[in-house]
């Protein structure tokens, strides 16, 4: 995993990656280096995935922090967007708001994406936080011309960079223009799915509007590319069949990793931090390095 610590003080990132800073720009050409990362690199082509379910509470923004962070503790250069007004995400991975740090400006042709990303205190792993301003995006995009397309466009330079082997978004708990904009922009689709029988209405309602994109034409490329089984109670039978049924009907998607339900998952993200860095050797951080190495060998990711 990778772990906590405090930036060290190196020289800012070579001249060849400068285009994308402003000389002002001291938190992205400052002290720490996992932000961004060089051109010069082997080109292998950035995977955007998109975490969604329109239910909240099933597990969406642990996921996506968790499996954020199992992946850069494989050195896989990670990068976390905070599609989500709450804002849960960013203060997950410890941190704090700040007012214009997010896609609201971008969203709007306001400032460029590179200008949004923010380091973490974890190699490997940055972040473009969220704020309550992005909200207002909800309204906003609805008045605009190709208002599903925005966020593909704001991406398109980030994924051109080769700098991120993977991009992972995390939307609010709806379906609204936000979500439908990580949809249209991502090439995999990532849901997370509560153990309980509710929770199996808003598959299918989130699997229509995913088939309704496609028939479209907005994102032809979109793929389901997995269900993560969240809050798993091995008490309950009830647990059991759900995971069961949905094995049934989605027997290629279904990750084998189930997560478990656990009060250190729960708490790790009030104290600003991934299960790896609050509780490494529970059984929260067991899965969620199980989840990282399916999903790299599922999408055959490799280290940047």
């Amino acid at each position: 995993m990778p772990s906590a610590r405090s930036p060290p003080h190196v020289a800012p990132p070579r001249p060849l990656i400068h285009h994308w800073l402003k000389s002002s720009d001291t938190t992205l050409a400052g002290p720490q280096p996992a932000c961004y990362y060089s051109l010069s690199l082997p080109f292998m082509p950035t995977t955007v995935f998109t975490i969604a379910n329109q239910k909240g509470g099933v597990g969406k923004t642990t996921t996506a922090v968790n499996l954020a962070a199992a992946l850069a503790e494989k050195k896989i250069h990670t990068l976390l967007i905070d599609l989500d007004p709450q804002a849960n995400a960013t203060s997950a991975v410890g941190v704090e708001k700040q007012a214009g740090k997010s896609l609201y400006g971008p969203l709007r042709g306001e400032g460029s994406i590179f200008e949004m990303i923010t380091p973490t205190a974890y190699e490997h792993l940055a972040l473009i936080p969220s704020e309550e301003d992005l909200a207002a995006a909800e309204i906003e995009l609805a008045q605009t011309e190709n208002y599903l397309m925005k966020l593909r466009g704001v991406l398109e330079p980030l994924r051109k960079s080769n700098g991120y082997r993977v991009i992972i978004i995390d939307c609010p708990p709806a379906l609204g223009l936000l979500s439908m904009n990580s949809l249209a922009a991502a090439d995999q689709l990532l849901i997370t799915l509560q153990c309980e029988y509710l929770a199996l209405e808003g598959l299918g309602q989130i699997l229509r509007n995913v088939e309704r994109l496609k028939d479209a034409h907005v994102n032809d490329n979109l793929k389901l590319g997995g269900v993560v089984m969240t809050m798993f109670d091995s008490r309950t039978n009830l647990a059991k069949q759900v995971v069961d049924e949905v094995k049934q009907h989605l027997p290629d998607n279904i990750f084998a990793t189930v997560i478990p339900r656990t009060i250190r998952l729960s708490e790790a993200p009030s104290f600003g931090k991934p299960i790896f860095a609050y509780d490494p050797n529970g059984v929260g951080s067991t899965a969620y390095r199980s989840l990282g190495k399916e999903v790299i060998e599922r999408f055959g990711l490799h280290a940047k």
